[in-house]
């Protein structure tokens, strides 16, 4: 019986988790759930799954929670803000960390998870952006066992051999890898013209074809941006280059990614797009459960399409590759300026084209930092927020 903490409950990461969870009860109970401020969908959670502790963000959210858990007769206990977001992902009961929290707010409570030496289902891209070199370090020193949950990268681990921290120690180097082909669906606007992208709404944004998910990815899939800090991602999940990660559109997206050897071989993993599949695989990793997830129908999927991504229609792309180059703080800032962008074009106060603008000018405007400490990190997250900030303002 594994015990289950799940940073960001209330997100669509959190909910497949919690439906994989719920399928297997002989094998796993919930630790501890957190949210935000949107308390309601946790307080359901909480009603079905019983876990010892509820976390959210805000003393509002809080204070709604404790309030409807003792009307339903539930005991889960609620906590508030980040040190209790720390304390469950870290606790000694806990076996196993979903972290799912979007954005910057993930790294603190994940880098916690990391330090406990848990076994951390990893779908927060930003902790490894923001602060690659210190993240891989602790999960050295402190023998954490960290699973790519974003399902490119937990396909990538699929068709590469051995344990997850010999990629993020020794890197392709040896296990005769060639390159790593990481797919794209290429987002709802990969046929767009550029006058049709300048007027691209929220709404549309969101709107992805294939995969069900929060707002903030939905547009960051639809600039290509999920795709940019995905590359950066990879490079220290497995310890590589960026020019050894070769971005491929792919729009049917049912192969996840592919692994070339050096003999000519080339893995794929294949699935329908559905988190649960990923989710499942890391849950039980070394194992192989259900996740509910229905057979792959390779017939009716009848052809597989792929093309190169086009960086004029999509500089998000790369700007991306440029921050993994230029190494440092540079992918922080990168993180920061977007986040900041797409909450404003989120809110109607910023084009869709708008995004990549911002972003590189904050990229440009900006020194960059060897990132030694996190204080480092944090520092130029938040020079970059600032600064992208006053830029939209301006535009």
């Amino acid at each position: 019986m594994q015990s289950v903490t799940i940073l960001g409950a209330s997100g669509s990461i959190g909910e497949s988790t919690l439906d994989v969870l719920g399928r297997h009860p002989d094998r796993y109970r919930v630790y501890a759930l957190t949210a935000h401020s949107r308390w309601q969908p946790l307080a359901q959670a909480c009603l079905t799954h019983r876990p010892r502790y509820a976390v959210v963000g805000e003393a509002g959210a809080a204070e709604a929670l404790t309030d409807w858990l003792a009307r339903n007769g539930c005991d889960t206990q609620v906590l508030c803000g980040p040190e209790a977001l720390a304390q469950v992902a870290s606790a000694p009961e806990v076996d196993t960390v979903m972290a799912a929290i979007v954005g910057a707010a993930g790294l603190l409570p994940t880098l916690a998870a990391v330090r406990a030496g848990k076994k951390v289902l990893l779908a927060n891209k930003e902790a490894l952006v923001m602060a690659g070199a210190l993240f891989t370090r602790a999960v050295t020193e402190h023998k954490a066992t960290v699973l790519p949950i974003d399902s490119e990268h937990n396909a990538i681990f699929q068709c590469l051999p051995g344990h997850p921290r010999d990629s993020l120690v020794n890197g392709l180097a040896g296990s005769g890898v060639r390159r790593i082909l990481l797919t794209a669906s290429g987002g709802p606007f990969r046929n767009s013209s550029p006058e049709e992208l300048a007027r691209v709404t929220p709404e549309q944004a969101c709107a992805h074809p294939n995969w069900s998910m929060g707002q903030k990815i939905s547009v960051d899939s639809a600039t290509m941006m999920n795709k940019g800090l995905e590359l950066i991602e990879a490079c220290w999940l497995f310890n590589a280059r960026p020019e050894q990660i070769e971005v491929v559109v792919h729009p049917q997206s049912v192969i996840h990614s592919m692994v070339e050897y050096a003999d000519g071989s080339v893995l794929a993993q294949l699935g329908n797009p559905d988190m649960r599949t990923p989710i499942a695989h890391a849950l039980a990793w070394p194992e192989r459960i259900a996740s509910g997830v229905a057979s792959l129908d390779i017939i009716a999927t009848a052809r597989l399409d792929f093309c190169q991504p086009d960086s004029d229609r999509f500089p998000c792309l790369r700007l991306a590759a440029e921050a993994a180059r230029r190494g440092g703080t540079a992918p922080a800032m990168l993180n920061a300026a977007n986040e900041v962008a797409v909450a404003a074009f989120l809110e109607r106060r910023l084009a869709f084209t708008d995004i990549p603008r911002v972003i590189e000018a904050v990229m440009t405007q900006l020194e960059v930092a060897e990132p030694v400490s996190l204080d480092v990190v944090q520092s130029a997250d938040s020079q970059a927020r600032a600064l992208a900030q006053s830029l939209v303002e301006s535009l």
